[in-house]
């Protein structure tokens, strides 16, 4: 089940809503539990009990590490982490990357030995990498004494399975919630809030995500011969608005729902296509996964305190295995590495220099640059194809026309959302909405304003579900 779905926002959505505030305070957690479950099972039946496992045996990790850490066993509660961490890993492992792994080591066993390792395709699970990195991030923050350990494994499982943030993020650190989980303050204006928000992000991913989709999936499953200059910028810049408003549109949803049962999640996107260095993007672009790796990974490895040759090697490390989260494929391990080397890139001082006293349409344009060239490799479904995609829009492949695009694909409905895309990216609706708190005409009217065009947006919504089937979610495969 996804959020963007006739049967979750008519049915589902408002049931549970329904019966969440009739319900006495003290059993919303339970509730929630159980509908995050059925969320879940909805999309991922079969696979379930690897969410299940990995609620209890996190819940175990972190009570012993609190258990050992009452008695002052350091060595004891280190022993457990190390434990929770190689547990995490090897659930992530086997189900993501057994695959590539084997695909990888055959070649040379086949040299060595004429032999090879068997390996039917392993199936994903839905949301394992966010659960999975939720789960790591509670015991680690136990072990540091960051937060206490839930007793209630209720609330524990609550917090791990919460639908809102399931299967896309954001990830959520217990200790951001942990007093939410127990102690919610419910309101008309909070409630309200999460609707508007919730109807956001839908739009984001119905009205446009999903039509720019079209002209994207369209272009990228063509043979790379076929797509010229013209052709091939088109392609990239639709995927680049697809990812941005079907991952920020969902991330919406997740907060607009959070904040519809009292919780508050953190924002994961803040404008990144306005970034002016990579660094700066990546302040914007999935918040709650780049804290995540700073906090747990890169710090942990010694970030920039060890001198200028360990931060680069720790920035590649960090980069190179946050591609990996994304895919077990080595495209997204060059994407990855790519920004990487751009974030070195920008730490060397002449460089640093060189973008600090850059205009600041030229930093616009070389952030956008970097990390539109950075997509292609994120979507390539080889790294064979995304060279030769880059070369087509470099026009270093002979071939600089602009093939016509299927009557479906490319017409002026498409044409709109793709500017709607271009003009979204951009913080216009805050600029206008500040505009109009300014004028003192408007001022009065600016709230019934905004909620006539949210109920506008919703409706336009709704009926484009209605009426289209097609649909995609970029990050179910994560």
């Amino acid at each position: 089940m996804v959020f963007s779905s006739i049967f979750f926002i008519l049915f589902f959505l408002p049931v549970l809503i329904i019966g969440y505030y009739l319900i006495h305070p003290k059993y919303r957690n339970l509730l929630l539990l159980i509908a995050s479950l059925l969320f879940y099972v909805a999309g991922e039946a079969k696979y379930s009990i690897v969410l299940l496992i990995s609620i209890f045996a996190n819940y175990i990790f972190g009570a012993l590490i609190a258990l050992f850490q009452n008695k002052n066993n350091s060595q004891g509660a280190k022993l457990i982490l190390l434990v929770s961490i190689i547990f995490n890993i090897g659930t992530l492992i086997v189900f993501k990357y057994a695959n590539l792994i084997v695909d990888t080591i055959n070649p040379f066993l086949q040299w060595i030995f004429s032999n090879q390792i068997s390996l039917s395709p392993i199936h994903l699970p839905i949301g394992i990498s966010f659960f999975t990195f939720q789960a790591l991030s509670y015991v680690i923050d136990v072990y540091r004494r960051e937060t206490r350990s839930q007793f209630s494994l209720i609330n524990f499982a609550m917090y791990i399975a919460l639908f809102p943030q399931l299967i896309a993020g954001p990830i959520v650190r217990y200790l951001d919630i942990e007093d939410q989980i127990q102690n919610r303050k419910h309101s008309v204006n909070h409630f309200t809030e999460g609707i508007t928000i919730f109807i956001i992000g839908l739009a984001k991913k119905v009205l446009i995500a999903n039509n720019v989709a079209l002209i994207a999936d369209h272009i990228f499953s063509l043979p790379s011969q076929e797509i010229g200059f013209s052709y091939a910028w088109i392609g990239i810049i639709a995927y680049s608005l697809q990812i941005y408003f079907d991952f920020s549109g969902y991330s919406d949803m997740a907060v607009g729902l959070g904040k519809m049962f009292g919780f508050d999640f953190v924002k994961n996107f803040n404008y990144p296509y306005i970034s002016q260095s990579i660094q700066d993007f990546w302040r914007r672009w999935h918040i709650s996964l780049s804290t995540w790796f700073r906090d747990y990974l890169y710090i942990p490895l010694g970030g920039n305190r060890k001198g200028e040759k360990r931060t680069y090697i720790n920035l590649i490390i960090v980069f190179g295995l946050c591609g990996l989260w994304h895919g077990a494929s080595w495209v997204f391990l060059l994407w990855g590495l790519w920004h990487g080397a751009f974030l070195i890139i920008e730490r060397l001082p002449y460089t640093k220099n060189l973008i600090n006293k850059s205009p600041l349409l030229i930093k616009y344009l070389y952030t956008f640059l970097v990390v539109t060239i950075g997509w292609v490799f994120f979507r390539a479904e080889n790294v064979t194809f995304a060279i030769q995609y880059l070369e087509s829009m470099f026009g270093l492949n002979g071939n600089a026309s602009l093939s016509t695009l299927p009557i479906n694909i490319y017409n002026n409905k498409t044409i709109v959302f793709l500017i709607l895309g271009i003009a979204g990216s951009i913080p216009l609706l805050p600029y206008i909405k500040s505009r109009i708190s300014s004028i003192k005409l408007l001022k009065n009217i600016q709230y019934p304003l905004y909620y006539t065009y949210t109920i506008i947006i919703l409706c336009f919504s709704i009926l484009a579900l209605s009426n289209n089937a097609y649909n995609p979610f970029i990050y179910f495969r994560f």
